[in-house]
């Protein structure tokens, strides 16, 4: 494994040279997230009778309020929700979305097609399944060009939504994802076009690439297989925002009148807390694996999204292959230098959600989780990887060559 030719490795070096002053801009954001997260935990007190678990009911789980605590803090929300009982970020969306919307009322998506797995959610692929729009819950989003919406259009949808929907990262589309000051760009004018609206923020892939996680938005959604468990939390996900708001959701999750106080934590709570902890970390070298990715490919001749010099929003780098097999060789590549199932091949499937076949390479510890080195696609033109995480860089190098090697025995002319 790993048996390169020295112009390979003479490539590989040269590259990873070439990324230098991205690794040391991605260094400094490290260490503010870093101190950000200590100071939350001292300030919370966190200690060792937080770190056990729960059962039956849980009633009076001293480790979630604290966890509930740390996560408002470094977040700067009134309230937090982190539970293992969220499946998916997927999941934890469906919950704000079914507390807040009432039949009648009318869901707006500020950034274009939201990723695949919500369009069952939505009603957009009618499947009788208890969507929104069994509901009688309107729908609409406001079309985006590669980078850019017409302002007037989100103006004019949003005036009598009762609830509009942010999506920083771009899913499997061709826009960029949104850094804080665009993503705030866009609260501002929801809310000069209807004060009233409730906006959410899908944060999944975004937290702690940039050193600060403050949001204007009324709740923010997130995943802990993705960068705040930090490669260590098992599943889980997290809702962050005003407490009235976080209320709502806690009696959707569970059942009114029971809300956040019940639930138990099982083990998850050392794996919550230490997955936080390790959060910093695991993005910055996820970052730079994706970074690196990037500049590979480039090199290679391949149209990658964002650029190596680019500023990131979030985690994924897109890798444009165009062919089928050069797609399926790119994962391929992926899962063979991966610590776990190296032996595995990625088949594209029908996923749970989505409405092309799926394509996703993850030898990971944690079965699905983005904040390790994986790589997911549909198989549809023009047959973009979307590639993320990596724990730590040396690793995540590795499964970006494989991944280059196998893709260039395909042929890249």
């Amino acid at each position: 494994m790993f048996e390169y030719n020295s112009d390979f490795w003479k490539l590989a070096n040269e590259v990873e040279c070439s990324c230098a002053e991205q690794f040391k801009t991605i260094d400094i954001t490290f260490n503010k997230n870093q101190q950000k997260i200590i100071s939350a935990f001292i300030k919370h007190k966190a200690g060792t009778q937080h770190l056990t678990g729960t059962t039956g009911y849980g009633y009076g789980d001293i480790g979630r309020e604290l966890i509930d605590n740390i996560y408002a803090e470094i977040f700067e929300t009134e309230a937090a929700l982190v539970r293992h009982h969220f499946v998916s970020g997927t999941h934890a969306i469906a919950v704000c979305l079914f507390a807040i919307l009432r039949p009648g009322d009318k869901l707006v998506c500020a950034t274009g097609t939201p990723y695949d797995s919500l369009e069952r959610i939505l009603g957009k692929i009618k499947c009788g399944e208890g969507s929104l729009s069994d509901f009688n819950i309107k729908y609409t989003e406001v079309k985006w060009g590669k980078d850019t919406f017409n302002k007037q259009m989100l103006a004019q949808k949003c005036q009598n939504a009762k609830s509009v929907y942010i999506q920083r990262s771009r899913g499997y589309s061709a826009r960029t994802s949104l850094d804080f000051k665009q993503t705030e760009e866009i609260i501002r004018l929801v809310k000069k076009a209807n004060e009233a609206a409730i906006i959410i923020v899908d944060n999944c892939y975004c937290e702690f690439v940039q050193p600060i996680e403050y949001s204007s938005a009324n709740l923010t959604v997130g995943s802990l297989i993705k960068n705040p468990g930090g490669g260590i939390a098992q599943t889980g996900g997290y809702i962050v925002g005003e407490k009235n708001l976080i209320d709502l959701c806690a009696n959707r999750l569970t059942a009114p009148g029971l809300g956040g106080e019940v639930g138990c934590s099982l083990d998850q709570n050392r794996e919550i807390l230490m997955g936080l902890f390790m959060a910093p970390q695991a993005v910055a070298n996820a970052l730079k694996t994706a970074v690196f990715c990037a500049a590979f490919f480039k090199k290679l001749g391949f149209d990658v999204n964002p650029k190596p010099n680019e500023a990131r929003a979030d985690i994924v780098q897109s890798v444009s292959l165009k062919t089928k097999e050069r797609l399926i060789n790119f994962c391929a590549g992926v899962q063979a230098a991966s610590p776990i199932d190296s032996f595995v091949k990625p088949e594209k499937w029908n996923m749970p959600g989505y409405k092309d076949e799926i394509i996703m390479a993850c030898g990971g510890f944690t079965n699905g989780a983005t904040i390790e080195s994986s790589a997911d696609a549909p198989i549809r033109e023009p047959y973009t990887a979307f590639f993320q995480g990596g724990l730590n860089f040396p690793s995540g190098k590795l499964c970006v060559l494989e991944a280059a090697w196998r893709v260039i025995q395909t042929g890249i002319s």
